[in-house]
């Protein structure tokens, strides 16, 4: 179930590379990006509220909270965007995703008790082998150009914070709910970029929003960040957070058939052999019994 869980989230975030697309032809991606946060707010205290009875945080975490939100949620983000704009779409997608678990699994002895094993690390080598020939077997190949060292290093960044992100919150999921990591996480995420959005508010033209781009901002609030992040987190608790980024290899592979649905664009052969690959990796990783001692009982609300 929970492996489950991170393979649909996982394809929701990856359609959701050609929905932004469209939807950021008429909007600025910082605003887009904003709105995207900003609006999900609300639902996420409104869910807390519902389902644990209370939204409030202890002082002592709302540093930490604070902290993740800016590194995690405003400077994450950020960096994908400027990483796009400086290197190839194939250098981006690339960088930014196969070098993401391989940081979680050196890192995760900071932040858990993870345990890393031989059926790991071959699900998981296959799995990086298969993501590669899926971004790379579009025809567009992977170049260290000088001219885009900038946006390779970003997009290599991204994969390092993104990590790191995703294993701070696993110590606060001992003593509160994913919900509600979520949800502050978010939140102060969202405050953060509220004042890099300040010129693009009056220079955007809001008559050229159709009902599909509202359409978009609305899958982009309620299925890739409520769900998505609620999801994502209370199934990475579950398996671990080397294990669980393995499975952000679909991302790329539900971008490719989202761009091949969508936008008719073409589908490989290498690609579908790249599917393949990684679908096997991951399915091995998912079978093993997990051999990490458990963080805590189950989490709690506050």
């Amino acid at each position: 179930m929970y492996y489950a869980g991170l393979i649909a989230v996982a394809a929701i975030w990856g359609t959701n590379f050609g929905l932004a697309r469209v939807a950021m032809d008429v909007m600025d991606p910082i605003l887009f990006t904003f709105l995207r946060f900003g609006s999900a707010v609300p639902f996420f205290f409104i869910l807390l509220k519902l389902k644990e009875g209370s939204i409030g945080i202890p002082w002592r975490v709302a540093g930490a909270l604070m902290a993740i939100g800016l590194v995690g949620i405003t400077l994450l983000e950020i960096m994908v965007m400027y990483s796009i704009k400086y290197t190839t779409l194939a250098n981006a997608s690339l960088l930014n995703v196969a070098p993401w678990p391989i940081f979680a699994a050196l890192l995760a002895p900071l932040f858990t008790r993870e345990v890393i094993t031989g059926r790991l690390l071959a699900g998981g080598a296959a799995a990086i082998v298969g993501v590669c020939l899926v971004i790379l077997g579009g025809g567009e190949g992977f170049t260290l150009s000088g001219e885009h060292m900038i946006g390779n290093a970003l997009a290599l960044g991204v994969s390092f914070i993104g990590a790191l992100f995703n294993l701070a919150s696993m110590p606060l999921m001992r003593r509160f709910s994913a919900l509600r990591i979520s949800a502050w996480t978010i939140l102060f995420g969202a405050l953060f970029m509220l004042p890099l959005t300040r010129s693009a508010w009056g220079a955007m033209d809001w008559g050229a929003l159709t009902g599909m781009h509202y359409s978009i901002l609305l899958y982009n609030v309620i299925g890739c960040t409520v769900i998505g992040f609620v999801v994502w987190n209370a199934c990475m608790y579950q398996v671990g957070a080397t294990r669980a980024n393995f499975f952000r290899y679909v991302v790329p592979a539900a971008a490719v058939i989202a761009g091949y649905t969508l936008f008719s664009e073409s589908l490989t052969w290498l690609q579908l052999a790249g599917a393949a690959c990684m679908a096997g990796g991951l399915i091995w990783i998912s079978i093993e019994r997990r051999q990490r001692e458990p963080l805590s009982a189950a989490p709690r609300s506050a």
